[in-house]
């Protein structure tokens, strides 16, 4: 008598995604409605025959794009990582394209283990944002004075409370990757450039608060405006309070850049 097959015992397998959020809800499953999240798990399960729940690097809003999210997903099906990126890749929405996927520690966790994030926001400073552009840039053809904030920007630099900069509704289960439900960030990078008719502003750092970036891209440009100055900036993270700070920039022009994680973290074994 033939004995029932045991299944194949599950690999954490480490994807990297980039995605147009513009038709999104966001990353995470809402019910009802099209979520990065949702639509790659239903299609994980089409190809492999199991339910899976994908762990993401952050939960990008609605209207929030990525170039390189990362996000884990547990599956017992053999079937290769090259093969698993080709198969999503042809029954996904051209919105979403899986880059690579790998083999990771069982115990690997896409968000507890991220030690590092990368986040841009793109500002489109000509008259006439061209449609190709539309969906992916704040189109801002009013006068701004550049040098000011590139001077803020700046300021973010360090460890910091944002409580400021924090999503208005926020409560403390929202705060992401803090289990003391902190909202102190370390911030290593934040800056702001011109490339042609972008005004680009890039931020790394260990963790982000829900709106966090776009609360600074808002309170940059009201520095730009003339509305906050230079100097004020210190006084606004210390006051931590989300009044103090400019309003949220529009989501389509903010994109995840990549989360970056430990070398040791990556090697399929025993994460330490």
């Amino acid at each position: 008598m033939n004995q029932p097959s045991q299944p194949s015992p599950a690999r954490n397998i480490l994807l990297r995604l980039a995605y147009d959020g513009t038709d999104f809800f966001g990353w995470q499953i809402q019910p009802d409605r099209p979520t990065i999240e949702g639509t790659v798990a239903a299609m994980v399960e089409k190809i492999s025959g199991e339910k899976v729940r994908l762990c993401g690097s952050g939960r990008t809003d609605a209207g929030v794009h990525a170039c390189a999210q990362a996000a884990n997903v547990k599956l017992h099906s053999p079937i290769p990582c090259p093969n698993l990126v080709k198969a999503l890749n042809r029954v996904l929405p051209d919105s979403i394209r899986v880059l690579s996927a790998q083999p990771v520690a069982d115990d690997f966790h896409a968000r507890h283990h991220a030690v590092s994030k990368f986040y841009k926001y793109r500002m489109y400073r000509a008259e006439i944002c061209p449609p190709w552009l539309s969906r992916y840039v704040l189109p801002y053809a009013y006068p701004l004075d550049e040098t000011a904030m590139h001077e803020a920007a700046a300021c973010f630099q360090g460890t910091h409370d944002f409580r400021s900069f924090a999503a208005a509704d926020q409560d403390d289960s929202e705060i992401e990757e803090d289990e003391e439900k902190s909202c102190v960030r370390t911030i290593s990078s934040s800056e702001l450039r011109r490339e042609g008719e972008e005004l680009i502003y890039t931020v790394q750092g260990n963790g982000f608060l829900r709106h966090m970036v776009r609360n600074i891209v808002g309170t940059l440009i009201e520095v730009g405006r003339g509305r906050m100055a230079v100097a004020s900036i210190p006084q606004i993270i210390a006051a931590c309070q989300r009044s103090a700070a400019g309003p949220t920039a529009p989501a389509r022009g903010l994109h995840l850049v990549s989360a970056g994680y430990k070398p040791e973290a990556l090697n399929a074994g025993s994460f330490i």
